[in-house]
C-alpha cells in the first residue's frame, strides 16, 4: 500500500458524492489518493496546492489525466461553486481558504475524516493513538502484538501509510493501528475509534494550533466516542483530564498506564514484570503478566511506557497475554530512536535523532547516567530551562551545535553552571565529526555519548534521519 495507490473499485450504487464540488486542498500522500478516491465517487473534483514544484506538477499531471482539475500555486481562493473541503492536516486553520469556507458555510474535513465517513459496513476497527512523542513506536509495537495474536492488521495513518489506502484497499483487516497526529485529529470531527490512547502532552506545534490549550483538546479528540478503553498516562495528569472531558460509548472505561505497579485498571511494572490489571476478571484481586522488561528495545523508561499503552490497546481488543510478550519481542524500533551505535573505549553512543523537541530529549536523558549530550538545531519555539533543570544531575559535558544552540548554552549556564559545554560554532559537512570528536574527549568510561538534539534538524540536515546518520558515521570514523 504505497502512498496514492488506491486500489478498490469504483463502488456501486449511488453516492453521497455524486455531482459533489470537492475541493482537496494540499497533493502529497494525502490528497492525491483523496482526489482519486472522490473523483471515483463522482465528485467534481478541484485540487489546489500552494506550491508549484516538480514534484507537483509530476502529482498534478497523474490527476489531470483522470480528468481532475489542478490549481498549482494557489491554495488561498475558494474555487467557486465549493461545497466541501477535503484537507492535507497540515495546512494551518487559519489559512485564507478555510477563513473563505467559514464564511461560506463549507464543511472542511482532513483526509482521516474522508477515510472514516469511506469505510464499509464490516470495516475494521481503529485502534488509534497520538501524543507529543511515541507516537509511531508504539503504534509499531501494537501492529507488531496484533499480527502476533494472529489478526490481520497493518501500522497506518501519520506513519506514513494513507488510511484511504487503507480503507479502501482490496486487502481485507481484522483491526487497525492507527497513528494520528493533532492536524488529523482537528479535522476529523466524526472519528470514534475503538479505543485510543493519547501518550503525552508537551508544547509542540503551538504555531499551529494557537495555544497548548487547543493543541491538547486537539489530541483529546482521540477518546469521542471510544468504544472500550479510553488509554491514558498516569504520570501525565492532562492525559486523564481529557478522558474526562471525552464523551464516550456506555460501557467505555479509563484504562491507565504507569511505569510503577498499577492500581485497578491500569496496566504498569512490578518486579521488571510488565503487568495488566485492567483486562482481566477480578480485577481488585488479579494481575496478568504480558512480558519482561527486557522484552522492549531498548528498554529506556519512556519506551516501557510505550509498550505498556500498545499493550492496553491490544488486550482492549481481546489479545491475549502471550501475543503481548511475542509481539514486544518481534519489534525493531525505527532508526534514530534511542539507537546503540557503538561502544568505544567504554564509553556507548546513542543516537536519538529522533528526540526534536524537549519532552522527548528528556525522555531520552532520563534513560542513561552519566552523559556527555550533543544538542541544539532549530527550537521551534522551544523553551530548554525546565529541561536542563532536570536533567543537569546526568550531564558529564555538553556539546552544543545548530543554529539556536545559544538557547541552551544560556539554560546550561542557569542551571548547569558547573558542566563543561562545548558551543561549535559551524554548520558545514564536518560539523558532527568534530562535535562527537569533543564529546569523546569529554566522556569518561561508562559513560553515554547521547545525540538528543531537542531541536529539528533543518538548520543544517535534510531531517532528522540524516542528522542521525551523520552521528553514527562520525562515531565509526572514530571507531576505525
Amino acid at each position: 500500500m504505497g502512498s496514492g495507490q488506491v486500489t478498490s473499485s469504483v463502488p456501486s450504487g449511488p453516492s453521497e458524492f455524486q455531482g459533489k464540488h470537492v475541493t482537496v486542498a494540499g497533493l502529497g500522500v494525502s490528497g492525491l489518493p483523496a482526489a482519486k478516491a472522490l473523483h471515483a465517487r463522482g465528485a467534481i473534483v478541484t485540487a489546489v496546492n500552494d506550491g508549484d514544484d516538480a514534484r507537483a506538477r509530476e502529482q498534478a499531471a497523474e490527476l489531470e489525466a483522470l480528468g481532475i482539475t489542478v490549481r498549482l500555486g494557489d491554495g488561498a481562493t475558494l474555487p467557486e461553486g465549493t461545497e466541501l473541503i477535503v484537507t492535507a492536516p497540515g495546512w494551518q486553520p487559519g489559512k485564507p481558504l478555510f477563513r473563505a469556507a467559514e464564511e461560506a458555510g463549507v464543511p472542511v474535513w482532513g483526509d482521516v475524516e474522508l477515510a472514516w465517513r469511506l469505510r464499509g459496513p464490516d470495516a475494521a476497527p481503529w485502534l488509534a493513538v497520538t501524543g507529543t512523542n511515541g507516537k509511531t513506536t508504539t503504534v509499531q509495537m501494537l501492529a507488531s502484538i496484533l499480527k502476533a495474536a494472529g489478526l490481520r492488521t497493518a501500522a497506518v495513518g501519520n506513519i506514513g501509510v494513507s488510511l484511504l489506502d487503507a480503507v479502501l484497499g482490496d486487502e481485507q483487516y481484522d483491526v487497525l493501528a492507527v497513528e494520528l497526529s493533532s492536524y488529523q485529529l482537528h479535522w476529523a470531527p466524526s472519528l470514534r475509534a475503538y479505543s485510543g490512547a493519547v501518550l503525552n502532552l508537551a508544547p509542540d506545534h503551538l504555531d499551529w494550533h494557537g495555544s497548548m490549550d487547543a493543541y491538547a483538546a486537539d489530541k483529546g479528540r482521540i477518546y469521542e466516542g471510544n468504544q472500550v478503553a479510553c488509554v491514558y498516562n498516569v504520570a501525565d495528569p492532562r492525559t486523564e483530564d481529557l478522558v474526562r472531558e471525552a464523551d464516550v460509548e456506555e460501557g467505555c472505561r479509563a484504562v491507565g498506564f504507569t511505569l510503577q505497579a498499577p492500581a485497578v485498571s491500569q496496566l504498569g511494572v512490578v518486579d521488571g514484570i510488565l503487568v495488566d490489571r485492567a483486562f482481566v476478571e477480578n480485577r481488585q484481586k488479579n494481575a496478568q503478566e504480558l512480558a519482561e522488561v527486557s522484552d522492549v528495545d531498548p528498554p529506556a523508561p519512556h519506551n516501557i511506557a510505550n509498550a505498556l499503552a500498545a499493550a492496553a490497546l491490544a488486550r482492549s481488543f481481546g489479545v491475549p497475554a502471550q501475543a503481548v510478550r511475542d509481539g514486544l519481542r518481534a519489534f525493531k524500533p525505527d532508526a534514530h530512536r534511542i539507537a546503540h551505535v557503538a561502544d568505544l573505549d567504554g564509553v556507548a553512543y546513542v543516537d536519538d535523532s529522533k528526540a526534536t523537541n524537549t519532552h522527548a530529549a528528556e525522555a531520552s536523558l532520563a534513560a542513561y547516567e552519566p552523559i556527555v549530550w550533543i544538542a541544539g538545531g532549530l527550537a521551534k519555539g522551544a523553551e530548554f530551562d525546565e529541561l536542563v533543570a532536570n536533567s543537569a544531575k546526568r550531564l558529564r559535558g555538553v556539546v552544543l551545535i545548530g543554529a539556536d544552540r545559544a538557547l541552551i548554552r544560556e539554560a546550561l549556564a542557569r542551571h548547569a553552571p558547573e558542566v563543561p559545554v562545548v558551543d561549535l560554532d559551524r554548520t558545514d559537512t564536518g560539523a558532527m565529526l568534530q562535535a562527537v570528536t569533543e564529546a569523546k574527549r569529554l566522556a569518561q568510561a561508562g559513560d553515554t555519548v547521547l545525540l538528543a538534539p531537542a531541536c529539528a534538524s533543518m538548520d543544517m540536515f535534510t531531517n532528522y534521519n540524516q542528522r542521525g546518520d551523520a552521528f553514527a558515521a562520525a562515531v565509526r570514523e572514530l571507531g576505525a
